[in-house]
């Protein structure tokens, strides 16, 4: 299964029809719709902090668009912030980013065939997935 992660600006993107790369993270979103349609296995998967970033409730009417994507929370659990808290202080990124990193290392470890990261920094991504194999894809 391929596991693709959504950084803070992906998510703002979706959440906002006028972001100026809106329709780009939707045509990402399109083809993964596409894919799961085919047979072939994609998650879409958020840490939670990033939703909290990008001011993203679940809750709010205005959310309604992007629930519709089925994107999967990755808490920000005992284990995982001390993961992030480690990521954080080696390489200087922000909550969010070290999150997820710490995502993209309990999805490697729990099976996942690819990760893939929707991301406006593919530095940061780079430095927090360490020594991981993943796809960055710069929106």
């Amino acid at each position: 299964m391929t596991h693709i992660l959504l950084d803070n600006e992906a998510i703002q993107a979706l959440r906002d029809p006028f972001h100026s790369k809106h329709r780009v993270v939707l045509a990402h979103l399109a083809a993964i719709v596409t894919r799961r349609k085919r047979g072939r296995a994609a998650n879409l998967v958020v840490p939670t902090s990033v939703r909290v970033e990008a001011g993203w409730s679940r809750i709010e009417p205005a959310a309604a668009a992007i629930n519709r994507f089925r994107i999967t929370d990755h808490p920000l659990d005992t284990a995982s912030a001390n993961i992030a808290a480690t990521i954080q202080s080696q390489n200087g990124v922000s909550v969010a980013d070290a999150h997820l990193g710490a995502a993209i290392g309990d999805v490697t470890t729990s099976g996942a065939d690819s990760v893939v990261v929707l991301t406006s920094d593919p530095d940061d991504i780079k430095k927090v997935a360490g020594r991981t194999p993943i796809t960055v894809i710069r929106i």
